[in-house]
């Protein structure tokens, strides 16, 4: 079954859920039923009324009842008008707001709207004269399409959760019942998804992140706004320094600057036109300025390379920057990590003539490459171009320049790739790293974007090797992306049991007694002086006692429980012998003293070379 035989199939399942919703409840208004990735939903109001999961048996009971019924899916057209006093008959309010948008404007796509005019009932000549609807045994429905010819044909499905959802996604709209199913062609390939479900939900990193003191939220802080804990603070430091680290090594120079700037810079830069209601504004008591937080940094990079002539030969210039960038993201599209309204990126910038873009993309992409590989998550990428839309900054021309460019790099470093046209910067194209998790789920990562308008825009120069002013290129870079999303990943991707060289805490001495004391002593002065420099230079390990006077088997689970990844258990013969048990998830042996740091750092494989510690 190729993609678009599942969307038809999918869509169908989310009408036959209608279908069935509508029969059970007459009173039921409808909104939209839009496939979704492995599934669909459908928005329903039904006033004080809620779904709930105890009633989704009886729903799939009553939709397999008309999937063996095989209805058939009938499509017919009907005036624009016509259509509008359809849904005003049947108490389809919603449905009477998409028809006098589509009336309006030919769409009903909320954001390429007028958002006053929303819904309005429209008047004079209409944008479009027909709209087509379905019709499978007595239901009727608004639909563009497409769907399968018969119910008979929908595959395999299971209706998975209810949650709010706002009209349109807009706030001060009506809450709507959002009822979700995913489907498969097979009832093999549905079944191998809800095992991945199942997993997922023992991986979830806000419930580790809680369970493995990573994080916290306070509502006197705000939603959006995560608190990270000392261990979640080392996880962020140790994985951002791994990514500065990647890219210091092609020349990549650190810079700062601040969390405010004033209006003008991004009214310059296009993001205030492009992202002005995401922005927070900030006002001052001194000035009659306009500031708002900074939302991203790539405008201020330019005007750090703007205060100074450069040449030819000073070319390229690259910039490094982790610092938190502040978004005022919907309140209902906040969770855990994933959705954040403050967001740490490990940005970078290239400043660079035309002939030196090909080499600067390909020491990005072997860095994205070797981070990724390190954490041991398959990347493939997606090359990511304009579409027909407006919103875009600059000339076409340059866009397919950019486009065909980016194509080379991905092609030259023999990477597995796909193109998908609408997910460009509105600045430039881009290549978005897709990585691959331990239970085959796929997450945007990384991105390397190709910018010629805002160097336009700022007027960015250099002087070239005949003394004229020419204009550079910009690159942008972050290998994690957002920290906060990346961390979300690494949490799920590994449960927690996260590799030695990055974990909070890499190693728990647990004494048997406190006759050992002096001898834990002896194992500090190895550990306090050893230096891991694989994958990340001048690593200090990270390790703590625990000499309470508890029994050892609790000590055990305790540790085991935190997911550390190593326990050095110390008792009377420990001392005897020189030597520690040492617990991993591998299992247990014993170690010599001596042996202890070449032991520890060969745990990982990406922790061969190191500083020998004093003996």
């Amino acid at each position: 079954m190729n993609d678009e035989q599942l969307y038809a199939m999918r869509h169908s399942l989310a009408h036959i859920m209608a279908t069935v919703v509508t029969k059970m409840w007459p009173e039921a208004k409808l909104g939209v039923g839009p496939v979704v990735e492995n599934g669909f939903y459908y928005d329903i109001d039904l006033g004080e009324l809620k779904i709930s999961e105890s009633d989704f048996k009886k729903i799939e009971k009553e939709m397999r009842t008309i999937i063996n019924q095989g209805q058939e899916f009938d499509r017919f057209e009907m005036p624009v008008d016509e259509a509008i006093e359809w849904a005003r008959a049947n108490g389809q309010p919603y449905k009477e707001e998409l028809l006098n948008d589509l009336k309006r404007s030919g769409t009903t796509i909320a954001k390429d709207l007028d958002a006053a005019e929303l819904g309005l009932a429209a008047s004079g000549d209409a944008a479009i004269e027909n709209v087509s609807f379905y019709k499978n045994g007595e239901f009727v429905d608004l639909c563009r399409g497409p769907h399968v010819a018969n119910t008979k044909e929908v595959g395999a499905f299971k209706l998975m959760r209810v949650a709010g959802a706002y009209w349109r996604g807009k706030e001060g709209n009506a809450q709507m019942q959002r009822l979700y199913g995913v489907a498969f062609e097979t009832q093999e390939e549905l079944d191998s998804h809800l095992t991945m479900l199942e997993e997922a939900k023992s991986r979830d990193h806000r419930k580790l992140g809680k369970e493995l003191d990573l994080y916290t939220v306070s509502p006197l802080v705000g939603a959006g706004l995560p608190l990270f804990t000392p261990r979640g603070t080392v996880l962020r430091d140790v994985m951002a320094q791994y990514s500065n680290q990647l890219r210091q090594r092609y020349g990549f120079q650190k810079v700062w600057t601040p969390h405010i700037t004033k209006k003008d810079l991004y009214e310059a830069s296009g993001h205030w036109a492009k992202f002005g209601d995401e922005l927070f504004l900030v006002t001052s008591q001194e000035t009659s300025d306009s500031f708002a937080l900074k939302p991203m940094n790539c405008p201020h990079h330019t005007q750090i390379y703007a205060s100074s002539p450069r040449s030819y030969k000073d070319m390229p210039v690259r910039f490094l920057e982790t610092t938190t960038d502040y978004r005022d993201e919907k309140t209902g599209e906040l969770g855990g990590l994933n959705r954040v309204r403050s967001l740490t990126q490990d940005d970078s910038h290239v400043f660079a003539r035309p002939d030196q873009i090909e080499q600067e993309i390909n020491n990005l992409l072997a860095s994205a490459r070797e981070l990724y590989e390190t954490i041991d998550m398959k990347l493939r990428v997606r090359l990511s171009y304009r579409d027909e839309g407006e919103g875009y900054l600059g000339e076409l021309a340059l866009w397919e320049s950019a486009q065909e460019q980016l194509k080379k790099a991905v092609l030259a470093n023999g990477l597995d790739y796909f193109e998908e046209e609408g997910e460009a910067a509105f600045y430039g194209p881009k290549i978005d790293f897709m990585a691959t998790d331990a239970i085959g789920r796929e997450h945007q990562v990384a991105t390397v974007q190709l910018d010629f308008v805002q160097p336009q825009r700022f007027g960015l120069s250099y002087t070239d090797s005949e003394g004229n002013a020419a204009q550079p290129v910009m690159i942008h870079c972050a290998l994690l992306g957002s920290i906060e999303r990346f961390l979300s990943v690494f949490i799920e991707h590994t449960a927690g049991r996260f590799p030695f060289w990055v974990a909070p805490e890499q190693l728990r001495i647990l004494t048997i007694n406190d006759t050992v004391l002096s001898y834990v002593d002896a194992i500090r002065t190895v550990l306090e002086s050893a230096v891991l420099m694989k994958p990340v230079r001048y690593n200090e390990l990270r390790f703590t006692v625990d000499d309470r006077n508890e029994s050892l088997g609790k000590k055990i689970r305790e540790a085991t429980k935190m997911k550390i990844p190593v326990q050095l258990i110390v008792g009377p013969k420990d001392v005897e012998a020189r030597e520690v048990s040492v617990r991993t998830q591998q299992g247990e042996e014993k170690v010599a003293l001596e042996k202890l740091w070449d032991f520890l750092e060969a745990l990982d494989s990406g922790a061969t070379p190191h500083e020998q510690p004093a003996s």
